[in-house]
C-alpha cells in the first residue's frame, strides 16, 4: 500500500464524513488517556512506580508529549499537507501502543506513552487544518461541537471498555484495544480523506519561516487570548483526569463502580457540546462562550466554600464537576474556533500552537493539581477555581473589557 496515493475519493469531504472522521480522530486522545484510569494502579503495581502518585505520570507524559510535539508537526502540515502528516502520524499510534504492549517495566511504559503522544500530535493537528480547511467561523464551531459530541462517547464509555477487558484479560490487553482502533481508522483515513491543502498555498519548512508563522499568531490578540482560555479551563479538566481514579475510589470508596460516577461527570460535556452546536447559530460563540466561563467560575467558587466549611460528599462533587464540565463544554469548541478563526492561511501552524497550549499548558497545570491529591476533593476544587479565574480574567484582556458581545457573525 502506497501511503501516499491519493483516495479515490471525492474531492471534499461531505459535512457528516467531516463531522465523523474529525471526532474519530479526536478520539484517539481521549481513548488513549481515558481506557488507562482502572487500570493505572494495577499498571503501576505490575511495573513497579515509586509512588502512588506517580502512577499518575501514564497519563502525564502522554499529554505532555502530545502538546510539545504539536509545535513542531504545525509547520510540517502546513509544507508537506495535511493527509500525508495524518496518515504516517497513525502509523506512529500504532507503533506506540505496540510498543505499550511489549513494556517490562515502568519506565519503558512511560517512554512508550510519551511517543503515543507525540505521534497523536501530528493526528490532532492535520484533522484540525482539515477542517479549517473546509470550514470557518461557526460553521467550524458546528463541525467541533458534533464532532466532539460523538467523541464525547470515548470518555464517557472508554473507562468502562478499560475495566472490561480487566475483567477478562490483564492490563496489556487496553493498549491492543488501542491498536487495533489506530489500525481502523488508519484504513478509513487512508481510503476516505483528501488532501485539502493546496500545493501553492504550502509553506517552507525552515526555522525562520516557522518561528514567524507562530509569532504571528502570538501577536494575535484573538488568536492567543482564546488559546490561552482553553489552556486555562482544559488545565482544570486534566486535573480531574489525572485524579480522578484515586478520588473516585480511595476517597469516595466506589471500587469497580469508578467508571459509572467517571461517565456520569463527562455525560455532562457530551449534553454541552451537544447543546453548542444548536446554540451557537443563535447566541453566537462569543456569548456562549463569556457566559459559560462565568458559571464555571462560579460554580467552582461554591463548590470550595462548601468543602472549605462542611466538606465534599460524593454528591456534591459529581453535581458541582458536572456543572463545570458542562461548562467546559460550551468553552472548548468555542474558544478554539475563536482562535483559529483570523489564522486560515496558516492553519496548520495555527492548530499546532492553539493545541500546544491545549494540551501541554493544560497538561501541566492539570498534572501540578493532580499531584497536589492529598486524599481530600480540596486541591481538584481549588485548582478549578483559580483555573476558571484567570481565564476569565484573560477574557476581558482579550476582549478589552467587552465581554457578551458578538462581533459579525461571532
Amino acid at each position: 500500500m502506497n501511503i501516499h496515493a491519493p483516495p479515490a475519493a471525492k474531492s471534499r469531504l461531505s459535512f457528516p464524513e467531516l463531522v465523523a472522521v474529525t471526532a474519530a480522530a479526536m478520539a484517539l486522545n481521549s481513548l488513549a488517556i481515558d481506557m488507562m484510569l482502572p487500570a493505572i494502579g494495577v499498571i503501576g503495581r505490575a511495573l513497579g512506580a515509586a509512588s502512588e502518585n506517580d502512577r499518575q505520570l501514564i497519563v502525564v507524559v502522554y499529554v505532555v508529549g502530545n502538546g510539545v510535539a504539536q509545535l513542531f508537526f504545525g509547520p510540517v502540515v502546513d509544507h508537506f499537507g495535511r493527509r500525508r502528516v495524518l496518515l504516517w502520524s497513525l502509523v506512529g499510534y500504532i507503533a506506540g501502543s505496540a510498543l505499550s504492549v511489549a513494556a517490562g517495566n515502568f519506565m519503558l511504559l512511560l517512554a512508550a506513552r510519551a511517543f503515543q503522544g507525540v505521534a497523536t500530535a501530528a493526528t490532532r493537528v492535520s484533522i484540525i487544518a482539515i477542517v479549517r480547511d473546509e470550514t470557518s467561523g461557526r460553521r467550524m464551531a458546528e463541525v467541533m461541537s458534533l464532532a466532539i459530541t460523538i467523541f464525547m462517547a470515548a470518555p464517557i464509555l472508554a473507562p468502562s471498555f478499560g475495566q472490561l477487558i480487566l475483567f477478562a484479560a490483564p492490563w496489556r490487553g487496553i493498549f491492543l484495544a488501542l491498536l487495533l482502533y489506530g489500525v481502523v481508522l488508519l484504513l478509513w483515513c487512508f481510503w476516505r480523506v483528501p488532501e485539502t491543502m493546496a500545493k501553492e498555498d504550502r509553506h517552507p519548512l525552515n526555522a525562520r519561516e516557522t518561528a514567524g508563522l507562530y509569532w504571528t499568531f502570538v501577536r494575535n490578540r484573538i488568536a492567543i487570548g482564546y488559546t490561552l482560555i482553553a489552556a486555562l479551563t482544559f488545565g482544570a479538566l486534566f486535573g480531574y483526569v489525572s485524579a480522578s481514579e484515586q478520588i473516585f475510589v480511595d476517597t469516595f470508596g466506589l471500587g469497580d463502580r469508578f467508571p459509572l460516577a467517571f461517565a456520569a461527570v463527562a455525560g455532562a460535556l457530551a449534553c454541552a457540546t451537544l447543546s453548542n452546536a444548536r446554540l451557537v447559530g443563535r447566541v453566537g460563540m462569543r456569548r456562549l462562550l463569556h457566559g459559560a466561563l462565568l458559571a464555571f467560575v462560579l460554580a467552582n467558587l461554591i463548590h470550595l466554600a462548601i468543602v472549605a466549611t462542611i466538606g465534599d460528599s460524593l454528591a456534591f462533587f459529581i453535581l458541582f464537576t458536572g456543572v463545570s464540565f458542562f461548562a467546559l463544554g460550551l468553552i472548548g469548541p468555542n474558544a478554539s474556533a475563536l482562535a483559529l478563526e483570523p489564522m486560515g492561511h496558516m492553519a496548520g501552524a495555527a492548530a499546532a500552537a492553539n493545541g500546544f497550549a491545549g494540551t501541554t499548558v493544560a497538561g501541566l497545570l492539570g498534572g501540578i493539581i493532580g499531584r497536589l491529591y492529598d486524599g481530600t476533593t480540596l486541591p481538584i476544587v481549588a485548582g478549578f477555581a483559580l483555573l476558571g479565574i484567570a481565564a476569565f480574567a484573560v477574557a476581558l484582556w482579550t476582549e478589552k473589557g467587552r465581554l457578551f458581545e458578538t462581533r459579525g457573525t461571532r
